[in-house]
């Protein structure tokens, strides 16, 4: 399926066959491609590249269409691989982190630095922290190979 042009995000790069790479969804997915192209939010004169998630309802192309500023994309993926690096250790905690200090890092950036933290305002913290680590090792091997092509990409690039 081709991801529309005449939209305000004005893809410049693509990848229309999402669906079928799309983690256990492959294939049965309602998000049919990925884009990186000029931000639908650009003012004249201020041009942003956006990454953009492609929904298709089997009817139309859908409002939960995502799209992100790249900075935005990268500092998730740092936030995934942050996490996982908490999880592989996690289970030295009774509750899968420490509730006495539950910020995990703090990531520089610019200036300043992203704390990544256990969210503990989470009523159902205890329980929930325990599923996302459940769904982060039935997961492993869909995540392991993207972090192993990330990683051998950003090699390939000098980082």
């Amino acid at each position: 399926m081709k991801i529309p042009t005449t939209l305000k995000h004005k893809p410049v790069i693509v990848a229309e066959n999402y669906e079928s790479v799309d983690g256990r969804y492959a294939n049965h997915s309602d998000a049919k491609g990925l884009s990186l192209g000029l931000a639908q939010w650009n003012d004249r004169g201020k041009v942003d590249i956006s990454a953009k998630v492609w929904r298709y309802t089997g009817e139309k192309w859908s409002r939960q269409s995502e799209e992100l500023p790249l900075h935005r994309v990268l500092d998730l993926a740092i936030l995934v691989a942050r996490s996982l690096e908490h999880f592989r250790e996690a289970y030295r905690y009774p509750k899968l982190y420490d509730p006495e200090q539950p910020a995990i890092d703090r990531i520089g950036l610019q200036g300043d630095a992203m704390t990544v933290a256990v969210c503990t305002d989470n009523d159902k913290i205890d329980e929930d922290v325990k599923l996302f680590s459940q769904a982060l090792n039935d997961d492993g091997e869909l995540i392991g190979e993207r972090l192993r092509t990330l990683s051998r990409l950003l090699r390939e690039m000098g980082y």
